[in-house]
């Protein structure tokens, strides 16, 4: 196996670490608590969102020959500190309308091709055939990929030698994401969605804490980078 290959291989692995940042676990808890469908799938989701916005970010600074700038970095983190907070204040609101409706959640109506459908909770996805595609998942994979895509593809264009090496790093990197956050979201959501279901008022109690802990991480993580900005200016 050459060095080149080896890189590649390591970027697997060090894709599926990179699922594992406190941040990211933190917005794929919220969506398992307040998401319906398979925690698997909505990791996989995330990481799709995760591994495109990677890839196109690079090819583009590929293409020019150049590197995101600090400031363009700073504002890309910032909007992921944003959604941590919206998730985490739309997870508590959740929790709360469910209690005020006496149950799950108020009803929504949405077509499957000609047939009506209802259910209680979230509403935010579409049906491709027999595919399920939850997009929100897939919008908060696309925000965290632009935060972390100029710090990889400036480590990626120090060590590749040519842009098509570069691009399948990086296209292998967001392929461990989406194996590694699958993975974790499938072990952490299975056996808590199978407990849960018997147990609603703990499912809500744990709602409402991965929604505070969201909000406090993205309050904690938007101060220096406020500051940064404002500093910079």
């Amino acid at each position: 196996m050459s060095e080149l290959q080896a890189g590649w291989m390591l970027s697997l692995v060090l894709g599926a670490r990179h699922a594992l940042e406190p941040d990211h676990v933190a917005a794929v808890t919220t969506l398992i608590t307040t998401e319906r469908g398979r925690p698997a799938a909505l990791g996989m989701w995330w990481g799709v969102g995760h591994a495109l916005a990677l890839f196109l970010v690079a090819t583009a600074l590929s293409l020019l020959q150049r590197q995101l700038s600090t400031e363009w970095e700073d504002r890309c983190e910032l909007l992921v500190a944003a959604m941590l907070i919206v998730l985490g204040v739309r997870a508590v609101y959740l929790v709360w309308a469910a209690v005020r409706e006496g149950g799950q959640g108020r009803l929504h109506f949405h077509a499957h091709g000609d047939a009506n459908h209802a259910h209680s909770g979230p509403v935010w996805h579409v049906h491709i055939g027999g595919l399920t595609l939850s997009q929100r998942p897939l919008v908060v994979g696309l925000v965290h990929g632009l935060a972390g895509s100029g710090a990889l593809t400036a480590l990626v264009s120090a060590k590749m030698p040519g842009m098509w090496d570069r691009l399948a790093y990086v296209s292998l990197f967001g392929i461990g994401s989406m194996l590694g956050m699958g993975a974790l979201a499938g072990l952490l959501g299975w056996p808590l969605s199978r407990w849960l279901v018997a147990r609603p008022v703990a499912g809500q109690l744990l709602t409402v804490l991965a929604g505070v802990m969201s909000i406090g991480l993205g309050v904690l993580w938007s101060v220096p980078i406020v500051d940064r900005l404002l500093v910079g200016r």
